[in-house]
């Protein structure tokens, strides 16, 4: 496993990192969620991403019991702030009141002290950035939250807050956790990434996989049981167009070409970027899990050739 600084800050976590989201506590039981997390651990990563929404919180909750035993200290553990999780009009949002109890309602379920990094789910329109600063501010300084980010915030967004938390001398935002992937790019590296490099914050990226259409597994049609078969996840079916998987099948060539998986290749490909600081998986299996790792060996092999060969497959999908 390599590690990576998150942004500017000291803080170093797992190039790839897993995450929990419709797995924990939904998809995959409680024993089958502690098997892939201790799996992970044994192979090195050290960066384990969850919210307070996934599940209803139960994917918390499985976090929580699958670290019992493991070295705090070896562990960089983030959960997220913003949707609905109480009763109320405050029961939501980036209000002072709902950081507030949402992170020690947090902390109860993962039966940890503190979280390593704690992010702005969303943006709030309704919140005044110096609240939402000045909230993460006293977290950081209560020692209950060491770093806080955003996710899918839009970058006038992140350089504001950064910025309102430099005039009042307040701690900054470390990170930001976006979706990018081969199919979703363009806002990333256009938009994002410049920033990211000028401010110091680090990316923990999401859906490296684009919901699993990167894995080749919808190729030749949805197979039963995957995730695109779910009622609550119907919405996956709009993404598979005839056009992405004909590019997946490509892609599919050229990763066997190079005795890689599609979902290996289309990892190594977002590790290439140093702005990069972590990709969130997801695993329901260890074999999902391993193979899912076996992709930093692969970034090894991206030579410029090879990535002009993928920007050639994916350019007619260019998002408008």
């Amino acid at each position: 496993m390599h590690y990576r600084r998150l942004g500017r800050t000291g803080l170093k976590v797992s190039e790839i990192s897993l995450g929990s989201w419709v797995t924990f506590g939904n998809q995959v039981d409680e024993q089958a969620s502690i098997d892939i997390i201790r799996a992970a651990y044994d192979q090195g990563v050290n960066f384990f991403d969850t919210a307070d929404m996934y599940a209803g919180g139960k994917a918390e909750v499985a976090l929580g019991k699958a670290i019992k035993g493991l070295p705090r200290e070896a562990l960089v553990l983030s959960s997220k702030v913003f949707w609905p999780t109480m009763p109320g009009p405050n029961g939501r949002g980036l209000s002072r009141k709902h950081i507030f109890e949402s992170v020690h309602a947090s902390l109860r379920r993962l039966d940890t002290d503190y979280l390593d990094l704690y992010y702005c789910h969303r943006y709030d329109p309704d919140t005044p950035f110096e609240e939402v600063v000045r909230i993460m501010d006293d977290l950081v300084h209560q020692g209950k939250v060491l770093y806080w980010g955003t996710s899918e915030w839009e970058v006038s967004q992140v350089t504001q807050a950064y910025g309102t938390a430099r005039q009042y001398n307040l701690v900054p935002l470390a990170a930001e956790q976006p979706q990018y992937s081969l199919f979703h790019r363009k806002r990333v590296e256009n938009d994002l990434m410049p920033v990211a490099r000028e401010l110091g914050i680090g990316l923990t990226t999401w859906s490296p996989l684009h919901y699993g259409i990167l894995t080749g597994k919808y190729n030749n049609g949805i197979p039963a049981g995957s995730r695109a078969t779910l009622p609550e996840m119907s919405w996956i079916r709009d993404q598979i167009t005839p056009e992405r998987i004909a590019a997946v099948r490509q892609l599919t060539s050229l990763a066997e070409s190079l005795d890689l998986t599609t979902a290996q290749l289309s990892i190594a490909w977002i590790l290439r970027r140093k702005e990069v600081s972590s990709v969130i998986t997801g695993a329901t299996r260890i074999e999902q899990l391993d193979e899912n790792l076996g992709a930093i060996e692969a970034h090894e092999q991206l030579s410029e050739e090879l990535v002009d060969e993928i920007f050639r497959i994916i350019s007619p999908l260019e998002e408008k």
